[in-house]
């Protein structure tokens, strides 16, 4: 049975071929990337393939069985939807088996948010995998600890303040690696099959995460609430993000309102897709400064 991964530069896919590398023959293993020399898992074969072209990504799929399907992102260029449906159909048209759509958590709160359209093009996703005929897994992900625990990181360098409108909303995180080891699982079993995931650690507020953070890191940080219309403005005051686009900043800014309405604050399924829980918040933090070689203060 042999398992491609898309989008397999990005950071997601990483994880998830080295994860599937771990646990599986590399010749089982299939990369597919737009760019296929930025993929930087050279164990496993190396396709080219497009979202943005059924005809490509189909030939990329030829004599796979099951594909995870990193779901393209936010500003990366073209319709997301149509983006999403191409691949979904290179696989019919391949005649792949199974599909594993990384997909995003959240509830009916997430409805009334900025975040509302960024979540509307994954429902509609997994509306178009399910009735595609294929077998199917939607997992949807927690936000992505590192980047947070990032942006935690340098506010200890800058002024001691994390600030974000997520007030005291509760938030599902995973860390990337600890995502990846669940989507290698999902790949390579078919317990789950026809089942809509939730994969997420403990639920955690801002602070509580700040304060983890400070404990694992020995850092001091704390965190202050903003408006969203603060956080909008900051975030436009990043050059990175305002060369995106005011959209940009505003959905990035709905994704906190989300947090503060509740629409994160979901139950976690990751023990019935892996067979474990999640590891605590604390402890995937502990294990990304391993990762990093980081030396806190006092050590």
């Amino acid at each position: 049975m042999r398992i491609a991964v898309t989008a397999a530069s990005g950071r997601l896919g990483t994880e998830v071929l080295k994860q599937l590398i771990a646990c599986r023959s590399p010749a089982d293993v299939v990369a597919i990337a737009r760019d296929p020399d930025r993929v930087q898992v050279r164990d496993a074969e190396v396709r080219s393939g497009d979202y943005l072209s059924r005809s490509a990504m189909a030939a990329a799929l030829a004599g796979i069985d099951t594909v995870v399907m990193i779901s393209a992102p936010v500003a990366g260029g073209g319709d997301r939807l149509v983006m999403h449906q191409n691949v979904i159909d290179a696989a019919v048209d391949a005649g792949v088996r199974k599909l594993i759509y990384t997909s995003v958590i959240g509830n009916e709160r997430a409805e009334q948010t900025l975040f509302a359209a960024f979540q509307a093009i994954n429902r509609q996703t997994e509306a178009a995998l399910l009735q595609s005929g294929l077998e199917w897994i939607v997992a949807r992900n927690g936000l992505y600890l590192d980047l947070d625990l990032m942006h935690i990181r340098h506010a200890a360098l800058w002024d001691g303040v994390y600030r974000n409108n997520g007030g005291a909303g509760r938030c599902g995180y995973i860390s990337i690696a600890e995502l990846g080891a669940a989507l290698a699982v999902l790949a390579t079993s078919d317990a789950c099959n026809g089942q809509t995931l939730n994969l997420i650690g403990d639920v955690h507020t801002q602070a509580e995460l700040v304060a983890f953070a400070n404990h694992v890191y020995g850092i001091q940080v704390r965190y202050e609430p903003i408006s969203l219309e603060q956080n909008i403005a900051r975030f436009m005051a990043d050059e990175r993000i305002a060369a995106r686009g005011e959209q940009v900043a505003r959905m990035l800014s709905g994704c906190f309102e989300c947090i503060a309405m509740g629409g994160f604050d979901v139950l976690s399924d990751f023990r019935r897709a892996v067979g474990r829980p999640a590891k605590p918040i604390p402890e995937q933090m502990a294990a990304l400064k391993l990762r990093q070689g980081v030396v806190s203060a006092g050590e």
